[in-house]
């Protein structure tokens, strides 16, 4: 089984987030996709199958499989387009969360992703003591998105793992209004044993969609603000969904030689 180690919402190498593709031939066992997963010890490993109608798509965190992630289909869609079928530019991937389609489009790789319904709920002494400082709001979707005063909060915060997976939601996500950006943000799931996801593409399905409302804005351009960092190009669709954009680059192409 070929495994490529990609850099997703990124153009330079050890920057963005890292994920693994593998491209197989057939599916092996649920067990032996866990176990490479937590071998490979990134916040996505993704797996792909051929399909009559387009590619299968799952993908596993180092402690169990998720519904969506973004960041593993930019590298799954950079895999396919440069490597397996490079003489196209669109895939379908389906998957848990539905079809879902990306185009390159010059060195971006445009996700076709759904939006989450979003409700305000009451930001809590649990909130504050978890991040160190107190949200303005927070909103819950799939994950808890919790909103702060700037974007030096953001950067500069270093919250308690035990006490975030005390609280609702998928992950935590927090987010700011940017200065060279649209908005800033940071991603943890301590539930997935994912302390902080370095960019976050799902979580913008939410991020993009919260502040394209309240900035009035139909493109928005966000940037996550972890140690390794990266940019995201959100724009907000006339059927509900969201366009997500990114760069990727590949970084090690390597050979399973376990079986399953």
């Amino acid at each position: 089984m070929k495994q490529y180690i990609v850099d997703a919402f990124t153009n330079k190498p050890f920057s963005g987030n890292p994920a693994a593709v593998c491209v197989m031939e057939k599916w092996p066992s649920e067990e032996f996709m866990k176990n490479l997963a937590m071998e490979n010890n990134l916040s996505e490993t993704a797996f792909i199958v051929k399909e009559e109608q387009g590619y299968h798509l799952r993908w596993f965190t180092p402690g169990s499989e998720v519904e969506l992630c973004g960041h593993a289909t930019l590298a799954s869609s950079f895999v396919i387009l440069n490597y397996v079928e490079p003489e196209k530019d669109i895939v379908e991937f389906h998957t848990l969360s539905g079809k879902l389609t990306v185009r390159k489009k010059d060195n971006l790789y445009e996700m076709d992703f759904p939006t989450y319904e979003q409700k305000e709920i009451t930001v809590t002494d649990e909130m504050e003591s978890a991040f160190g400082v107190r949200p303005v709001k927070a909103v819950l979707g799939p994950d808890l998105l919790c909103i702060f005063d700037s974007e030096e909060q953001i950067r500069n915060m270093k919250p308690d793992q035990s006490k975030l997976a005390g609280l609702p939601g998928r992950g935590v996500d927090v987010t700011a209004k940017g200065e060279d950006s649209d908005c800033v943000s940071r991603s943890f799931f301590p539930k997935l044993l994912v302390a902080e996801d370095p960019v976050c593409g799902s979580a913008h399905c939410q991020i993009g969609d919260y502040w394209s409302k309240e900035l009035g804005k139909l493109r928005i351009h966000a940037y996550q603000a972890s140690k390794r960092g990266g940019h995201l190009y959100c724009e907000m669709l006339e059927n509900g969904r969201i366009a997500i954009s990114g760069e990727a680059t590949l970084v090690a192409v390597s050979e399973i030689v376990v079986g399953d």
